[in-house]
């Protein structure tokens, strides 16, 4: 997605409260997000239920033991070598700059610590998420020839504000995070985005909803973000003859939901899809709880957060959650946490990858920027994450989503 996460959720992480992500937390600027952190005062917490592909079909879930390790065999050799990240490392949309800083960083870490003869040096580079900066903070990087590979941008308003000086540079940007689809319209040559795009999730729930779960008649409720308004299209475009004639709209900021709970209540479906934020999606799952109690209630990233849990309460309980990040795995959770001292966050697992799939192609000799677009763009291989292998335009050819319930 390309909404900014809250300063609330910015807290909960950093202080480390924040459970290991699925996805993490949205407001109306966030980038990409989505969380599977569970809300202590209810008891209740966000758990993993499946990985779906585009056809919302469950798909095997790539085994821990099976994703390339930044270790290695522990026998690299190659010069001092530098890669750099680009996000938000300070200001309100921090936590998901630094989940994908340190994401990185323990990647780079563990390469490091086995291989005494390839020394590899994580060099950040603080965004603040806005567009505006990072145009400053571009020209520093490709003006770096240290630097052979970029992790990031992180967010999509700032890849778009910079892809083209990357692009000019030579230099591959893989981003763990920037999900709006028009960014691989751009013809850039040195953009891999390494999760699924904005426009994979909605018909991926859908198509779930209709199969897996079952649902005969859904409701569509959006807000008036350019979020809710992209991702209500994309569900109600792949739902077919459940789609039920009792779609409404809501406004961000607001908290009486009793005309379009009405309305869906009259319309007795067996399923209700939000797209938006938390903040609505959670007295919404109350209201429609205590007037339909039966109904399913079903979000994507932008609901998927402990603050979702924490603001309905046992309503929350039974909600479906989705999102396009993958969950963190207990040996990489561990290590991480022993690390820096908080759980895994939004995006740290696909930060993990990437920077583990750059240093690969370097540990194989391919040190140099051009070189490392060409290994990027035939690249195929696990991830702890997933499966990674591009597209000429730099989208994974196997988008999956992950579906977690409210337990």
């Amino acid at each position: 997605m390309h909404r900014r996460i809250t300063t609330a959720t910015i807290a909960v992480a950093l202080t480390g409260v924040l459970a290991v992500s699925a996805c993490g937390s949205k407001s109306t600027d966030s980038d990409d997000t989505g969380s599977s952190a569970g809300a202590p005062s209810s008891g209740l917490s966000i758990d993993k239920l499946a990985q779906i592909n585009t056809s919302g079909q469950e798909v095997p879930v790539t085994s821990e033991t099976d994703a390339v390790s930044p270790a290695g065999d522990g026998n690299a050799k190659c010069p001092n070598t530098t890669i750099a990240m680009a996000g938000a490392l300070t200001g309100a949309d921090a936590a998901l700059g630094i989940n994908i800083r340190y994401g990185a960083q323990l990647a780079v870490d563990q390469h490091n610590a086995a291989n005494a003869g390839c020394k590899i040096t994580l060099k950040t580079f603080d965004t603040e998420g806005d567009p505006q900066k990072a145009t400053q903070v571009a020209p520093r990087i490709v003006g770096d020839d240290s630097i052979v590979a970029l992790i990031g941008p992180a967010f999509s308003g700032e890849t778009k504000a910079t892809g083209g000086v990357f692009n000019q540079a030579g230099l591959v940007s893989v981003t763990a995070s920037a999900t709006n689809p028009a960014l691989t319209d751009n013809g850039w040559k040195t953009f891999y985005r390494g999760l699924a795009n904005d426009d994979v999730q909605g018909p991926a729930v859908a198509k779930y909803l209709t199969g897996k779960l079952g649902k005969k008649k859904v409701c569509v409720i959006k807000d008036d973000t350019e979020y809710g308004a992209g991702l209500a299209r994309a569900v109600t475009a792949s739902l077919g003859s459940a789609n039920a004639d009792c779609n409404g709209d809501v406004k961000k900021g607001e908290r009486d939901f009793s005309a379009v709970v009405t309305k869906t209540q009259q319309a007795n479906p067996d399923a209700v899809f939000y797209a938006g934020y938390y903040s609505e999606a959670a007295p919404l799952a109350q209201q429609l709880k205590s007037a339909a109690p039966d109904v399913t209630f079903v979000s994507g990233d932008g609901a998927n957060d402990p603050n979702f849990i924490s603001l309905a309460g046992n309503s929350a309980k039974g909600a479906v959650l989705s999102c396009p990040c993958g969950p963190a795995p207990d040996k990489f959770k561990a290590d991480y946490t022993a690390k820096f001292n908080q759980a895994p966050g939004v995006y740290s697992v696909e930060a993990y990858d990437l920077a583990t799939i750059l240093m690969k192609g370097i540990v194989e000799g391919k040190r140099t920027r051009p070189a490392l677009v060409n290994y990027i763009k035939n690249y195929s291989g696990n991830g702890l994450a997933r499966k990674y292998q591009w597209t000429p335009k730099g989208e994974l050819t196997s988008s999956n989503i992950w579906v977690y319930e409210v337990k």
